[in-house]
């Protein structure tokens, strides 16, 4: 739901507590806890309507020591923060009893919603009675665990991904089954619901409001995250701030101000360690709703104040200000005693605002107070790095030379843990290079790198496909006596293998050895699939024997690659039976290795049959359909391939990027051109995305969609407004397949010029000119060569010698024979391969026009 409609979705609460009473009686009575929380938003207590908070609501601000008064009602909130929870009528009303029994309460030794949830004539009970949950036999399981185990060993990951993979699983289950099915899916499978499972689940819920478009369905996962908050309290479980912090978020982005302070006071109440913390939350809050005056107001209160809770609520107040990138904190900084802050990834928050406002004067200042006051070096030294890492519209090697300068200032020794952040940054921009130098100077200072952080620049490498830096690394690796495991092995295997340098990975294989590290079949599987990319079956078979030498044993992996290699019903059966043979489980790229191996054999049937295998596990249905789809549209079998395609979306699944790629590009012109447009919607990956739309741009310019093509080029544009590179990459590809294509085609690339500057307000690049003028030559129209000779200069591109070559082409295929040697004046002919070009055009051109006017004056003596 975007910010505009969150005051919608504000005043449909209040309009659903003064109807409260008329709909409790017509809700149904499974919508209790719905009907609870509505009715539990009577603002009517308070006495304006204006976005101000209601005196209860008050700023966490610090309490002076005067005697305790009731706050005016003047939107103020002073004194707010450290006095006990308010209870009055006219504090919260309703709403706040209602989350103080949610929040406040401890857990009951049964639950009412969760007999119901057990009921066993919920309907959600006969969702979670699927056959392959209940009926899947142990061995299964434990073969699927092997491939599972198998598949993360396959390729490095360089960050932990357990809590993203377990947040995708509850995302996918809150999708599909709903929080409360997805809780008893939990219990049906023997794992407690646990803190981080409610966590999850709550930010499913306040994620499908936030981006939903329609109020009444945002307010009902409002209401879905408030039951499972209050599930999550029955149990027992402390409302901390990875649980009310979502929440916070949600009304902060919202605007929701009243809301905001409704929920802050049960919080308070049941969580008192947390008043200082939610300090930090109402100054995003303000700053979110751009009220400058509170924004002040909360500066101003703390900076006198200089106790112990005072100073942890100027910390939060501080670090919400760097986080949203405000000068107002300058203010701050003036009072705030950096060596009280309690953590040094709030310090490291603050130096990365000094960098981005560019505050050189504050960040020296603060380094030499932590400097004298015994702060350690290590820590120091990654403030430093937080500081460079900031400032904006530096260069990677400039900002180096400044995280340099800086510790020789100070004094200090750059630490393992800052470097390894500098080189992580640099990775991340793509200066793989850079990153390998800082790497050397790391080692020459004699500090010591880690294998994770090797692995990194392994992975950047491939990432830029610079395969290239693999002997740089290598050598590294043996001059500062780094410890290299089987992973980092594979990792540069890979790396040659993709460069096509056999020789240096089999090198590395021998390294491996002296190093009594054991190969393992991924390894050699590295190996193999290099083999097969470069349709070398005797390379891949050498593979197998040395395999069988080393007594490394082929995995599932292996027999697809071979599979999908076989060029005949033969040798499929012959390594499904070795595969039996030698008890290897059956995985889902079996399955797909099988169906583009029969659809190479031309076996388009047996290929079809492959998804109808009992074995193919439920949750790999899709992405098997997917390969299927893939296959057949390679294969010319379009309608099939989209058939399949139209069953996954009746089924509710979706399609992987891959094969909706495929689709795309081998989508024909009797195929519905919204079909096109719908695959494109299938994609969300930027860089899938980006690859779909080109194609699909290629695609109505070849079959003359102008209109479609301009529309497709203008989302690109939108998309991709800062890269002028991406654009360029795109129109080239266009105009270069106008080029190859008939001669009749130059209208339509010449029409798609004069678009892409006049609706687009883009100027093409040299290359599409290039390709444009070549569109001329084949076409052999005069005028549209001189067009496209102006637009070179309207471009502002000065004509080298290949455009003078292509034009002097153009202009004797045209028949212009005299404007053509006036051209070639202008061309320098010391290079042969220059004087080869135009003698081939004149051969072509010139000598083929004066054979056929001979035959034509001997045609017409002739009949005379």
């Amino acid at each position: 739901m975007t910010a505009s409609k969150a005051k919608t979705l504000s005043s449909l609460f209040k309009t659903a507590v003064r109807n409260a009473t008329k709909e409790s009686s017509s809700l149904p009575s499974g919508d209790k806890p719905l009907k609870q929380f509505v009715s539990s938003l009577d603002t009517s207590s308070s006495p304006s309507p204006s976005p101000s908070p209601s005196p209860s609501s008050a700023s966490f601000r610090i309490r002076s020591p005067q005697p305790t008064k009731k706050p005016a009602n003047d939107g103020s909130l002073h004194s707010w923060l450290l006095q006990p929870a308010s209870t009055s009528e006219n504090s919260i009303g309703g709403f706040t009893d209602e989350l103080h029994s949610i929040l406040c309460t401890g857990h009951p030794e049964s639950s009412k919603d969760i007999e119901e949830m057990m009921d066993n004539g919920s309907s959600l009970g006969r969702v979670l009675n699927i056959p392959w949950l209940s009926n899947v036999s142990n061995n299964n399981i434990s073969l699927r665990r092997k491939e599972l185990s198998r598949e993360r060993k396959q390729k490095w990951v360089f960050k932990k991904t357990q809590s993203g993979r377990f947040n995708r699983l509850i995302k996918m289950c809150g999708d599909k089954l709903g929080t409360k099915a997805t809780i008893e899916v939990f219990d049906k499978l023997g794992r407690d619901t646990g803190l981080k499972e409610y966590n999850a689940l709550i930010a499913v819920c306040l994620e499908k409001a936030r981006t939903s478009n329609d109020e009444d369905d945002a307010l009902e996962h409002m209401s879905e995250a408030f039951k499972t908050l209050k599930k999550m309290r029955e149990r027992g479980f402390q409302v901390e701030e990875g649980t009310y912090g979502p929440f916070l978020m949600y009304f902060i982005d919202m605007g929701m101000v009243e809301e905001f302070f409704f929920f802050c006071g049960p919080i308070k109440e049941g969580n008192p360690s947390s008043v200082t913390r939610l300090g930090y939350y109402e100054m995003l809050l303000w700053i979110g709703v751009n009220n400058e005056e509170k924004i002040q107001e909360l500066c101003n209160c703390i900076v006198a104040a200089d106790e112990e809770d005072d100073f942890k609520l100027k910390e939060n107040y501080l670090l919400a200000l760097c986080e949203s990138g405000r000068k107002d904190i300058m203010q701050l900084l003036e009072v705030i005693d950096i060596t009280r802050i309690s953590s040094v990834n709030v310090v490291a928050n603050i130096f990365e605002s000094l960098g981005r406002l560019s505050f050189d004067s504050f960040a020296e200042k603060f380094l030499w107070t932590l400097k004298n006051n015994d702060y350690k070096m290590a820590d120091i030294s990654r403030l430093i790095f937080s500081y460079v890492s900031a400032i904006p519209n530096l260069a990677v090697e400039d900002l180096f030379l400044k995280f340099k300068s800086l510790h020789m200032k100070f004094e200090i020794t750059p630490s393992s843990a800052s470097y390894e952040k500098l080189i992580t940054y640099c990775c991340d921009l793509h200066k793989v290079h850079f990153a390998l130098d800082i790497v050397h100077q790391m080692c020459e200072e004699g500090l010591s790198l880690s294998i994770e952080m090797l692995h990194s620049i392994l992975h950047a490498s491939e990432e830029n496909y610079e395969y290239n830096l693999v002997r740089r690394i290598y050598s590294l690796i043996g001059c500062h006596n780094v410890k290299p495991t089987s992973e980092t092995f594979r990792s540069m295997i890979n790396l040659s293998v993709k460069m096509k340098d056999f020789n240096g990975a089999y090198a590395m294989l021998d390294d491996l050895k002296k190093l009594n590290i054991s190969p393992t079949s991924t390894i050699y599987n590295t190996i193999l699939a290099g083999y097969f990319r470069e349709s070398n079956i005797s390379g891949a078979m050498m593979v197998l024997k040395q395999m069988e030498s080393e007594d490394v044993k082929p995995d599932s992996h292996t027999y697809s690659y071979l599979i999908a290699n076989c060029n005949c019903e033969e040798d499929i059966t012959k390594y499904c039976e070795a595969m039996k043979a030698a008890g290897i489980q059956v995985t889902k790229h079996i399955f797909m290795a099988l169906i583009n191996a029969y659809t190479a054999c031309g076996q388009i049937e047996k290929a079809k049959q492959v998804v109808l295998d009992k074995g193919i596990p439920v949750n790999s249905l899709n992405e098997i359909k997917g390969a299927l789809a893939s296959a057949l549209a390679c294969s010319g079998m379009m309608p099939d391939a989209l058939n399949i395609y139209k069953e996954i979306k009746q089924n509710g699944g979706t399609l992987e990027p891959k094969p909706v790629i495929s689709l795309i590009e081998h989508f024909t012109s009797e195929g519905d051109v919204n079909i096109l447009l719908q695959l494109l919607e299938e994609l969300h990956d930027p860089d899938y995305w980006f690859d779909g739309c080109c194609r699909a741009v290629v695609h109505c310019v070849t079959k003359k969609h102008l209109r479609l093509a301009l529309d497709l080029l203008k989302q690109l544009k939108d998309e991709f407004h800062k890269d002028d590179l991406a654009l360029d990459v795109v129109f080239d590809e266009v105009f270069s397949v106008i080029a190859e294509r008939q001669p009749n085609d130059l209208q339509i690339g010449l029409a798609l010029l004069q678009a892409m500057k006049d609706e687009l307000g883009l100027t093409p690049s040299r290359k599409s000119l290039d390709f444009l003028l070549a569109s001329c030559v084949n076409a052999k129209d005069l005028q549209s060569s001189l067009l496209i000779w102006r637009e070179y200069q309207a471009a502002g591109l000065r004509c080298n010698i290949l455009t003078f070559l292509r034009m002097y082409q153009a202009l004797l295929a045209s028949g212009d024979p005299k404007s053509a040697k006036t051209l070639l004046t202008k061309i320098p002919t010391e290079d042969p391969h220059v004087r080869c070009i135009i003698k081939a055009c004149q051969m072509t051109y010139v000598q083929s026009t004066s054979s056929k006017m001979k035959k034509q004056k001997v045609q017409k003596k002739n009949k005379t």
